[in-house]
């Protein structure tokens, strides 16, 4: 079973030594399963990390070394990579800047280190054009369709805020021109989670539109969606097929264009999702009419996943005494500290509230939560004065902190009663 219900090792390491050693709520990472991930979609000419999901300077450091490049958000991220030992220039470029906007930082941080620019909207070409006359750019196309594991995280069609408008593509290109930009690549993002079907669309969909950008197009980007298994029954996505789809419409278009054309894919949650645990300790085992609550240390301060859109996540007890031994299953509904009666770890999208087969446990006993390595220390808060989680890489059979837990000092960092007189 991929999902045990109840869990004794995270990656090698007893989970109540980790939990001992470094206490809780605590991200854990297994390398291991980043690097065989990454190792995965080695095919494609270039695996970009959309380090958004986990942006960890160890896991940067890990996918960097295993020859991902990464792609950046904001200012912030930008810093990241270089922290993470990414380099600003390089054939095919280390570092690409996607967004839908350029606040004045990031524009500028671009600017200084010369980095390689997705556009996401038509003002994106503008700014950049007015700084880097003669330039290169890629941009993101929205192809008026999307798909996700839900509405939140579906980044196409009218009501996705993402990417160029498809009907405006050819505007853009006339503003690219007027900078003198070349156009050099093409990339088209639809959501994450998508099933094969969808994922097939957006490949027919992005070399359409490079074919209206023309030759100048050098590179196309499948960007990300791959899905994640998040149920014992769920099926692991099939990349070599995926690959196939994308390299066939890959080499029609470089036959048309007479040259080669460059194949990214640009994963985020694919890569680290599987490898990451939030280890927690149940704090108390209470009864509210029908339902058994478990309420752990970690809330959605700590994961936020679930409240933000229902996402599921698999659990499973790991006993405070060590046992082996199997426990009766009882329907538990799991919750946080935190004063919301939103801060349940078991919703349905639309914060309906449900349960899941658990084994007996009590205080004391540690709660693990599943494919926690997207989307949650990055997401994860200070609500209700909470210290932010500690991080932990296990790599080579041993533990690293790589992140240290927040204190209650970090929690006022920076704050400053004004002068009362």
């Amino acid at each position: 079973m991929r999902y045990p219900k109840l869990l004794h090792a995270i990656a090698g390491q007893d989970v109540r030594d980790l939990a001992r050693d470094f206490g809780t709520p605590l991200y854990v990472y297994d390398a291991a399963v980043i690097a065989e991930r990454a190792a995965r979609l080695r095919r494609f000419d270039v695996v970009r990390y959309a380090q958004k999901a986990n942006s960890n300077l160890a896991v940067l450091d890990l996918l960097r070394r295993e020859g991902v490049l990464v792609d950046a958000v904001s200012a912030g991220e930008i810093q990241r990579a270089f922290a993470a030992g990414y380099p600003a220039a390089g054939d095919p470029p280390p570092v690409v800047y996607t967004a839908d906007v350029f606040d004045r930082e990031a524009l500028d941080l671009v600017v200084k280190h010369g980095l390689a620019v997705n556009c996401g909207s038509p003002e994106m070409i503008d700014q950049y054009g007015a700084r880097v006359p003669g330039g290169e750019i890629t941009l993101r196309v929205n192809p008026g369709f999307g798909h996700g594991h839900s509405r939140k995280t579906n980044t196409g069609g009218e009501h996705s805020k993402h990417g160029i408008w498809h009907e405006d593509l050819e505007e853009c290109v006339a503003r690219a021109q007027r900078h003198g930009l070349r156009i050099a690549g093409v990339h088209v993002h639809i959501g994450s989670g998508a099933d094969m079907e969808h994922l097939a669309g957006v490949a027919r969909a992005c070399c359409a539109f490079a074919r209206r950008v023309g030759p100048s197009v050098t590179a196309i980007s499948a960007g990300g969606g791959l899905p994640t298994p998040y149920r014992n029954e769920d099926v692991e996505v099939d990349v070599d097929a995926y690959f196939r789809i994308w390299d066939a419409e890959r080499r029609r278009l470089a036959a048309e264009f007479g040259h080669p054309v460059r194949l990214e894919i640009e994963p985020g949650r694919y890569l680290v999702a599987e490898s990451g645990w939030l280890v927690a300790e149940i704090r108390a085992v209470k009864r509210e009419g029908s339902n058994r609550f478990y309420l752990l240390d970690a809330g959605f301060n700590a994961l936020a996943r679930p409240i933000l859109y229902g996402a599921y996540h698999p659990m499973a007890i790991a006993p405070a005494d060590g046992s082996t031994a199997p426990r009766p299953l009882h329907d538990v509904v799991v919750g946080g500290p935190l004063c919301e009666s939103g801060d349940i770890f078991t919703q349905d999208d639309g914060g309906v509230v449900r349960s899941e087969p658990l084994p007996e446990a009590g205080v004391g006993d540690l709660l693990v939560i599943g494919c926690a390595g997207a989307y949650g220390f990055v997401m994860a808060s200070n609500y209700n004065g909470k210290p932010r989680p500690a991080e932990v890489l296990v790599r080579g059979g041993k533990p690293h902190l790589v992140r240290a837990r927040e204190t209650l000092d970090d929690l006022m960092r920076g704050e400053t009663i004004p002068d009362s007189r």
